[in-house]
């Protein structure tokens, strides 16, 4: 009896094993993932959108492991210092880029590179921008946050701000943090550019630069005849003068050679 019992128990305890085995490959399998997002990061479903969140996860760059298919991507209230090319060029169905609340102060050509056609909301604001190029968002469609940056407000800043369509309620909040104008410092951006042409001023002020620049060489040519000519001046008097000191027959001699030297 106890035999058969053993013969019994063998294949039940073998089913039992290999289930739990089973088990926990499979639960390995829904956790491997998980496991290669950075301390911090997390994927959920919200409204029906696939999101990432990575809100206040201490990162100081952009994540790689981002699920491909996310359409929503929370990246704010980091450490990020800037946004490299192709930073987010594996995201095809990215909707939604929040990237506020960061210390983003440089953003390399091409860092929104293959977001054109479907991105459609990204929020830069509340960063350490100063200066971007308006070819760092060509051909975006999406709406700009672009406020409470320390902008440096000039003819660049003016393209790029008519370059993007900036999110509704945060055109106000580009401020001029510094400026190629002193008076514009404290103001509103759009306040200023509705004013002034900061690129017309800025090729005017090209133009009177270029005009002294070629004022000033030319004073010095003139300047330079003048005491060429002068020079000369003196040193034919000198000659003269020496020539009249000189007997007659010398002097007639020596003016001779001096009017045939001068023709």
């Amino acid at each position: 009896v106890t035999a058969a019992r053993g013969v019994l128990l063998c294949p039940i305890t073998m089913g039992l094993l290999l289930q739990s085995l089973f088990l926990l490959l499979l639960l390995g399998s829904c956790l491997h993932p998980a496991a290669a997002f950075p301390k911090g990061c997390y994927p959920s479903e919200e409204e029906g959108l696939k999101t990432f969140r990575c809100s206040n996860a201490q990162l100081t760059e952009v994540p790689r492991d981002i699920p491909n298919d996310t359409n929503k991507l929370y990246l704010d209230s980091n450490q990020i210092p800037f946004l490299p090319r192709d930073a987010f060029r594996d995201l095809p169905h990215l909707l939604e880029l929040d990237l506020s609340h960061n210390a983003i102060a440089r953003i390399e050509s091409g860092a929104f590179q293959g977001l054109a056609e479907h991105l459609h909301s990204l929020d830069l604001s509340s960063n350490r921008l100063v200066s971007v190029s308006k070819d760092t968002f060509s051909n975006l469609k999406a709406k700009v946050n672009l406020s409470n940056n320390p902008w440096l407000c000039d003819c660049r800043l003016q393209e790029l701000i008519r370059a993007v369509e900036l999110a509704s309620d945060s055109s106000g909040g580009i401020v001029c943090d510094s400026s190629t104008q002193e008076e514009h410092v404290g103001k509103a951006f759009l306040q200023v550019i509705a004013d002034t042409d900061l690129c017309n001023v800025y090729k005017k002020t090209t133009d009177i630069a270029m005009l002294v620049t070629m004022f000033g060489w030319f004073a010095m040519v003139i300047s330079y005849l003048v005491y060429y000519v002068r020079q000369n001046q003196e040193d034919a008097r000198r000659h003269l003068e020496y020539l009249k000191s000189l007997p007659s027959k010398q002097r007639r001699s020596e003016e001779s050679s001096t009017i045939s030297t001068v023709v």
